[in-house]
């Protein structure tokens, strides 16, 4: 990790040193003595954990971690299999297969990476990086997870794939492709939550919102599922030929789209002890996946983009969360809505169309805060880039003091003392609370520093264009000094 991040070369002495440092406090920690504290703490959850699951052996329950705000969730197992037989009946995405799948497509993979290398179509680097060990490989599984957030609770299709033969090729489609997406599709993308609020700033700073105006949402059902296969890979292939890309280091696009062929086509996996193939759209746990569905969307939402172009009004989307202003009228909206549902069969959306004068951005509809260790602090900070006035802070900053009076007086105790770390030592909090001026001084410093997803974003698009000058063909991520 630090020779690939940082250029440090493996046999450095530095990685010596902090390998064997790191080794050392291991050790440690794991032969000192807890204190009583933590082993109180640990008995009771210990005693806990065993009291859950006796209950749920007991009921017949089935408990898991729910999708986005990663608390447990607990339904009855019948109810749980009820929605599983829906949501595959309802998309019919899946075929159930006779046998294990796992070495034809093991076999598959291997006589396409060897023509793909013989014909000098991958590079040697990519063709190693992607070839799977056959001692290794396992067959995917399907699990679900509910969606907690969303009415009724659906469930969330995840197949885990870790060793499963075209793991390797999505992992390398993803790193080839993802950057170019974020290099070429950045004027409408919204990377996090503090960007939508960035463009909605300058949005304002145009003077183009008006007492008339909508901030309009769009969620897009089932994106990943939905995909069509052989159109996705249609459109992959569009895009790359439309930004002068007929090989992306050193892979050629033939070789491209016979590898997105493979890893969409063979998505075999297993579910309650019977063998699927997926038939409609990629898996959600994929990484490739999750770059191909903004591809395609790409291209599905042209049409959208530049009528929102020609209004002068705003559009970006995250993924499966479109969101864009309007001054129409709510009977014109819903009708483009359904305008743009017959863009495509297999694309539909649902809509929230609220005002936007003020326009708020809820802190509570954020992922929920699960990194305890700074919890207070992280959620501070949302709070006063979401909240657009000292008012809604201020109502956002209770919320939160009851949700750690709530988790237990350690995390009570805290709320104050992180946010004067976080921000200037002149800064007030005490002031600043009750200061509308203040307030938003703060809030606008904030909102100034690039976010975690931001950086992420910059780093592939700077390191993709240095790659691009590089004509070597050897592997980016090995260090050669």
């Amino acid at each position: 990790m630090l020779h690939r991040r940082h250029d440090i070369p493996e046999n450095a002495l530095k990685i010596k040193q902090f390998s064997n440092n790191l080794i050392t406090m291991f050790n440690d920690r794991y032969t000192s003595l807890l204190s009583y504290l933590d082993t109180y703490r640990s008995r009771n959850e210990m005693i806990l954990v065993h009291s859950i699951k006796r209950k749920l052996r007991q009921t017949s329950n089935i408990i898991r971690v729910t999708d986005k705000s990663r608390v447990f969730h607990v339904d009855s197992t019948i109810h749980y299999e009820e929605k599983v037989k829906q949501y595959q009946i309802k998309t019919n995405a899946c075929v159930e297969l006779s046998s294990n799948p796992l070495m034809d497509t093991f076999n598959k993979a291997v006589r396409l990476f060897n023509d793909l290398r013989a014909k000098e179509k991958i590079p040697e680097w990519q063709y190693k990086k992607m070839m799977p060990k056959k001692d290794e490989i396992k067959l995917a599984y399907l699990y679900f997870i509910p969606k907690s957030h969303k009415e009724g609770t659906p469930l969330r299709p995840i197949v885990s794939g870790i060793y499963a033969p075209a793991t390797g090729i999505s992992k390398m489609l993803d790193k080839l492709k993802r950057p170019l997406f974020d290099q070429y599709v950045k004027q409408t993308t919204i990377i996090d939550g503090v960007h939508l609020i960035r463009q909605l700033h300058k949005y304002v700073s145009l003077d183009l919102l008006k007492p008339s105006t909508y901030l309009c949402t769009f969620d897009i059902t089932d994106l990943y599922t939905m995909l069509p296969q052989e159109e996705a890979i249609a459109i992959l292939k569009t895009f790359l030929l439309q930004f002068g890309h007929t090989h992306v280091r050193h892979m050629t696009i033939d070789a491209i789209e016979s590898l997105a062929r493979i890893v969409l086509i063979e998505n075999v996996f297993t579910y309650n002890d019977k063998y699927y193939r997926q038939i409609e759209g990629g898996t959600m746990g994929s990484p490739f996946t999750l770059t191909l569905a903004n591809i395609f969307m790409w291209h599905w939402e042209q049409k959208l983009v530049e009528k929102q172009k020609s209004f002068n009004e705003l559009y970006g989307r995250y993924i499966d969360d479109i969101s864009m202003t309007s001054n129409d009228s709510v009977e014109y909206l819903r009708q483009m809505l359904s305008t743009a549902n017959e863009y495509h069969t297999n694309i539909k959306l649902t809509s929230e169309i609220d005002s936007a004068e003020p326009y708020i951005l809820p802190f509570k509809s954020d992922h929920p805060r699960h990194y305890f260790g700074n919890i207070t602090r992280t959620s501070l900070c949302r709070a006063i880039r979401y909240s657009s006035t000292l008012q809604e802070f201020n109502y956002e900053r209770r919320y939160i003091k009851l949700m750690l009076l709530y988790n237990g007086k350690i995390y009570s105790t805290s709320i104050r003392k992180p946010i004067f770390e976080t921000f200037h030592q002149t800064t007030s909090f005490s002031q600043m609370i009750h200061d509308e001026n203040k307030y938003l001084t703060v809030r606008g410093g904030l909102l100034l520093k690039a976010t975690p997803g931001e950086h992420a974003r910059a780093a592939r698009i700077a390191t993709e264009i240095d790659r691009n000058k590089s004509t070597t063909c050897i592997d980016p991520s090995v260090n050669y000094n």
